[in-house]
């Protein structure tokens, strides 16, 4: 069941919940606080580890808050939000430092990625997302000139980010933030979380990430998605301090046929068909986020070379089911069973 915003923000953190932190047996383990609702259009679970649970209540609720507060800023399914209103107007006067920051954490991944992350991508998204609601649409998708009139408005370079305003280069510009915004505001909660003096939580806010390990010396446990079973876990890992974050084709399509996915290539404007699905675990939720996106489109030989540049952890999974994981100075490789 989807949750409703009003539900979403009147949930309360409850005490029951599985011994993730410590052992059945340590009795003097502090159980965690869980929360459980939705953010940005995604599920999301917060767990918080302190001895005294009216502290760890009132940190759940200060990150609902700030949960809310920055989809106010970020979401494209707001029209009243920050980032519709640049959308829509093509300019935004004294944007809120949020968009700046994370636009221009963005034009970083840009550049590291020779630009197959790109958060301009939104026309191409607007034109698969028009053509396939039409009920008598060309099941072989948009026509090649409707691609090419949708991919020249895109293109990170036209995007202009400052304190003072941001805004687009040529009309008919947009900007999605769905492969980097899950994952900012996962660091923006646990940085406050840190702040108020919490070591050990796992935050997922639509991507995951570990604050220290659950207190006992053992790392938090996540499970991958098997991309061609969504629901069943095909793989788990561990992590302390470090973040998780999954792209993949599988999860959202545009056709009844599944033959195109919200996965987008921004220099062919066409949806990508390299790979089932990328985890990257990073040192934060955004880089995370940001390069899994980037490797579902980029060439395997590029995203192998960014993935041991920055002493990453990056986990394939090809169209034959075939899993990869790269890290640095190590490939294993298990084969579809």
């Amino acid at each position: 069941m989807k949750v409703s915003r009003r539900r979403f923000l009147s949930i309360t953190a409850a005490a029951a919940g599985l011994p993730l932190f410590g052992s059945a047996t340590d009795a003097a383990a502090p159980r965690p606080r869980i929360w459980s609702g939705a953010a940005l259009g995604a599920d999301a679970r917060l767990q918080i580890l302190h001895p005294d649970p009216a502290v760890a209540d009132r940190l759940i609720a200060q990150s609902l808050r700030e949960v809310e507060r920055l989809e106010a800023i970020l979401s494209l399914y707001r029209p009243d939000s920050a980032l519709c209103r640049l959308n829509r107007d093509g300019a935004l006067p004294a944007p809120p430092l949020d968009l700046v920051r994370i636009l221009s954490e963005a034009r970083r991944y840009t550049g590291l990625t020779g630009g197959a992350f790109d958060v301009t991508v939104q026309p191409l998204w607007d034109l698969y997302a028009r053509h396939f609601a039409d009920p008598n649409a060309r099941p072989e998708g948009p026509s090649e000139a409707e691609i090419a009139r949708a991919a020249s408005r895109v293109g990170e370079a036209g995007l202009d980010i400052s304190p003072s305003r941001i805004g687009f280069a040529r009309p008919g510009m947009s900007v999605t933030l769905n492969g980097i915004g899950q994952g900012y505001v996962t660091d923006r909660i646990v940085e406050m979380l840190r702040t108020n003096g919490i070591e050990h939580a796992l935050v997922d806010m639509g991507e995951i990430r570990a604050l220290g390990d659950r207190s006992t010396g053992d790392p938090w446990r996540v499970g991958l998605e098997d991309p061609r079973t969504p629901g069943a876990i095909a793989a788990r890992i561990a992590l302390t301090d470090r973040a998780v974050s999954t792209s993949g084709g599988y999860g959202t399509s545009f056709d009844a046929n599944r033959r195109f996915d919200h996965i987008i290539e921004p220099a062919s404007g066409r949806t990508s068909r390299r790979v089932l699905a990328v985890s990257v675990e990073a040192a934060t939720a955004t880089e995370a986020d940001a390069l899994s996106t980037a490797f579902a489109v980029l060439p395997r030989p590029a995203a192998v070379a960014i993935t041991r540049a920055r002493g990453l952890t990056t986990h394939f999974v090809d169209p034959d089911g075939t899993r990869i994981v790269e890290r640095a100075g190590a490939t294993s490789r298990t084969r579809r069973r």
